[in-house]
């Protein structure tokens, strides 16, 4: 039987605890670093989670790809671990982007590119 809504809440505030944790220690470790979100449809959790990484620039987000790329994968792990979220890390869950993209192709809406 597939958890209910209440469990699926419960899941979800989890995970932004946990995220939110992986996020404060990613400020102080990867540069150009600045916050994270993920979307994801609650009914098919492990199917459409996205967490998605956000830099200031393109050039730190192209540094991180390189240089922190297996960090973020680990504060990723751990925060999918401590929110009860059997789901390992990969190129499809977790997403790199940045606040200079967003700015220039979506003039700053957040929400509108996330939902892209």
């Amino acid at each position: 039987m597939p958890p209910g809504k209440r469990e699926m809440a419960r899941i979800e505030r989890r995970l932004i605890s946990s995220l939110t944790e992986a996020c404060e220690t990613a400020k102080g470790e990867i540069n150009g670093f600045t916050w994270l979100t993920h979307t994801a449809d609650l009914d098919a959790l492990t199917e459409t989670l996205k967490i998605t990484w956000v830099f200031e620039t393109q050039a730190d987000k192209k540094l991180a790809q390189a240089n922190a790329k297996a960090r973020i994968f680990e504060l990723t792990a751990m925060a999918l671990n401590e929110a009860n979220i059997d789901l390992t890390p990969s190129d499809l869950t977790v997403r790199f982007d940045s606040e200079e993209e967003c700015q220039r192709t979506q003039r700053g809406d957040w929400h509108k590119r996330l939902a892209r």
